[in-house]
């Protein structure tokens, strides 16, 4: 359903009461509810749950699936949303948890799920008997990501999964187009190891976050080799990875600097690799990588692989 600039939304916007830094430790109450509205528009509404004749056995089975992968992977029965003494209603049950759990990353949990099952599972007609069903989707994540924007929470759903979103110009102009570049069977390594960085970066798990920045620096130059048939070694670095794609006129000569500088970062963010901190322990003296620096790597990770993919599809 399309966003309407209502009069207050105007009134703000012209008082500048608007929000310019994004958060990230909780989801307001409004926002909750605008999620709800978004799954009964096309996951299905109580009407749809209780269709016995049309598609309610849809409706109620998606609602069913996302309660259950929760209860699956907490170590529940049942939500604590969950009617007593009756039989369950899914949908309320998911809906009231939403509103209820305080905790924001189970808060995330629940709208990453559902809408991951909105993208996969109800684009066909017969899901809810409506013309346009695949549209209705792409509308209903675009609404998503709209209203995390409207209220300043720093996520969007991108391919499937919620991630941290720092900077709006960054995001849109590298993280996005690299995920959807790396959404090919070619890169399908690369793609789930740079998800894994900005889920390591959610998560507070710096280090690694960077160590999965340079897997996926190192898998995207071996799915380049491997689909144009250049030969590399299997253990190759990325140093070696950046020489076979120079020397197969990838890339214009002048840009190795950038590239190795590129490599040199990420490898040097994690002080002396990944078995003097994995390995062997880091000492007495813990090692820290602060988040603005893990930031700054995602997106000069991913704008580096939009462009050796997109160099990629352009060379003759």
């Amino acid at each position: 359903m399309a966003i309407f600039e209502l009069f207050s939304k105007r009134q703000k916007a012209l008082r500048g009461d608007v929000p310019d830094v994004y958060v990230y430790d909780t989801l307001p109450h409004a926002l909750k509810v605008q999620i709800i509205h978004i799954w009964t528009d096309v996951l299905g509404n109580n009407d749809n749950y209780y269709d016995q004749y049309g598609c309610g056995p849809n409706v109620r089975s998606a609602y069913e699936f996302i309660v259950d992968t929760l209860c699956r992977e907490y170590g529940m029965f049942q939500l604590p949303t969950a009617e007593k003494h009756r039989e369950r209603m899914y949908l309320n049950e998911l809906a009231n948890y939403l509103l209820q759990v305080d905790d924001v990353e189970k808060q995330l949990d629940i709208v990453e799920l559902s809408f991951r099952y909105i993208d996969r599972c109800t684009r066909d007609y017969d899901y809810l008997r409506k013309q346009n069903a695949s549209e209705n989707v792409d509308a209903a994540v675009s609404e998503l990501n709209a209203r995390f924007k409207e209220h300043g929470i720093g996520f969007q759903f991108v391919e499937g999964e919620i991630i941290k979103m720092d900077s709006e110009l960054l995001h849109s102009e590298a993280v996005k187009p690299a995920l959807r570049l790396l959404n090919q069977k070619n890169y399908h390594g690369a793609q789930q190891e740079y998800l894994s960085a900005y889920e390591h970066y959610r998560n507070g798990k710096n280090k690694e976050a960077l160590n999965d920045c340079l897997k996926s620096f190192e898998s995207t130059m071996k799915a380049i080799c491997d689909k144009r048939n250049w030969s590399y070694q299997k253990n190759a670095t990325s140093r070696a990875l950046i020489q076979i794609c120079f020397e197969n006129n990838l890339v214009p000569s002048f840009w190795q600097q950038q590239l190795g500088a590129l490599r040199s970062m990420l490898e040097s963010s994690i002080p002396t690799g990944r078995n003097k901190l994995s390995g062997h322990g880091q000492g007495a003296s813990p090692t820290t990588v602060p988040d603005y620096l893990v930031a700054y790597m995602l997106h000069m990770t991913a704008s580096t692989l939009v462009f050796l993919t997109t160099a990629e599809k352009n060379l003759v």
